[in-house]
């Protein structure tokens, strides 16, 4: 095997333990399988797998010991944030009021790409762009690349950006926001993406892209974001639909429920 190879293997055995451990599928003190074992299941060489081993002991997510064996260390991260799909434009005052946003960059380009196409804009328009990372208890969660029309962004200023929800702003520059489109899909950090939400460069992701418009049916914000797996989740409920041919399952908005237990998965929070 080419040591290119090897180090391809290496890293998806690091990804796939990775995800078992960050997910809670393998939770704190549980006993990794032997070096011997994991050569065998993934159908690599024994070097291979302390490459892959290597890399999650650096990130503290396991402790090596001659004796022991391998266990897990890694505590999931108690404010693991989850948002309610049915609800795209709700509860924003209580995203705003629980995370903290950092504002990376703020300014106006040329009207280019999915974003322009998205907001329906027109080849001499600018676009107000801003980039914003949201973080819980002082870990980041989520990397935010934002488009609106010049005419809207221009009645908000950057630290307002940097203080207040979005929707909030367009709001109080007179958008009524009506509906909007989403699409969630998954995505590898790139590195300046892997450096604002401290993981590593081709970690995964979760993809989000949303565009929002007014009443009238004008795109008023186009929204690429991108979210760290364990950290954030998406969420919805689902109710039987259908005649007795063609039975299935429908959303169903607006679902009030019991309070939750204080776990990692009872953090409701409405998409930002």
């Amino acid at each position: 095997m080419t040591g290119r190879l090897q180090e391809a293997k290496a890293r998806q055995i690091y990804l796939v333990l990775r995800d078992r451990i960050v997910s809670g599928a393998l939770g704190f003190g549980a006993r990794l399988p032997t070096e011997n074992d994991l050569a065998s299941t993934h159908g690599v060489s024994r070097v291979t797998v302390r490459r892959a081993l290597g890399e999650l002991e650096s990130e503290h997510l396991i402790e090596r010991r001659r004796s022991a064996g391998t266990r897990v260390v890694y505590r999931a991260h108690s404010s693991l944030m989850s948002a309610d799909i049915s609800g795209v434009l709700a509860n924003l005052a209580e995203m705003g009021r629980r995370t903290s946003v950092r504002l990376l960059s703020f300014g106006y380009v040329p009207a280019a790409g999915p974003a322009a196409e998205a907001l329906s804009s027109g080849d001499h328009e600018l676009l107000q762009r801003s980039v914003r990372v949201r973080s819980v208890d002082g870990q980041p969660f989520s990397y935010l690349l934002t488009h609106v029309p010049e005419r809207i962004g221009a009645t908000f200023t950057r630290k307002e950006l940097a203080d207040r929800p979005l929707l909030e702003l367009l709001e109080r520059s007179g958008v009524k926001v009506e509906r909007a489109t989403q699409r969630i899909s998954a995505s590898l950090a790139a590195p300046d993406v892997a450096r604002a939400l401290s993981v590593k460069t081709g970690s995964p992701l979760i993809e989000l892209v949303r565009t929002v418009f007014d009443h009238n049916g004008r795109g008023v914000e186009h929204l690429y974001a991108l979210y760290r797996p364990d950290r954030y989740g998406f969420e919805f409920d689902l109710v039987r639909s259908g005649g007795a041919s063609n039975r299935g399952w429908s959303p169903l908005p607006n679902v009030r429920r019991k309070p939750a237990r204080k776990t990692r998965s009872s953090n409701r929070i409405a998409l930002i």
